[in-house]
């Protein structure tokens, strides 16, 4: 989940695109505004930071602690996703994916003790 997550998160700060585009946050032109990319890559940059730290982290409190900042990074993006996004079709999509990651996560750390 770790390695993903950073993967992830790598793509976005090198392309804010992949993330604008399905929340809805592109001009018409498809393009991503600069303030939409400045904060995309900014959360980039948390959840690569927070995926390396699940990939990385020893078994035990640190692997535990990793595994809740991750969890606790999806959901709140899904609770802001949730209520900010443009409408309710996107607003279901783009935090239904960003909750479901979270519970993975979470999922995944019950199991890797």
């Amino acid at each position: 989940m770790g390695v993903s997550t950073a993967a992830y998160s790598t793509a976005i700060i090198i392309s804010p695109r992949l993330l604008a585009k399905p929340c809805k946050l592109t001009r018409a032109d498809d393009g991503v505004p600069a303030e939409v990319a400045t904060v995309i890559r900014a959360v980039g940059v948390r959840d690569a930071a927070s995926g390396l730290l699940l990939a990385l982290a020893p078994r035990g409190a640190a692997l535990r602690g990793a595994v809740g900042v991750r969890v606790l990074s999806d959901l709140g993006d899904a609770a802001v996703f949730g209520f900010a996004l443009p409408d309710r079709a996107t607003k279901i999509k783009v935090a239904g994916v960003a909750a479901a990651w979270g519970m993975l996560c979470a999922y995944s750390g019950r199991h890797s003790r």
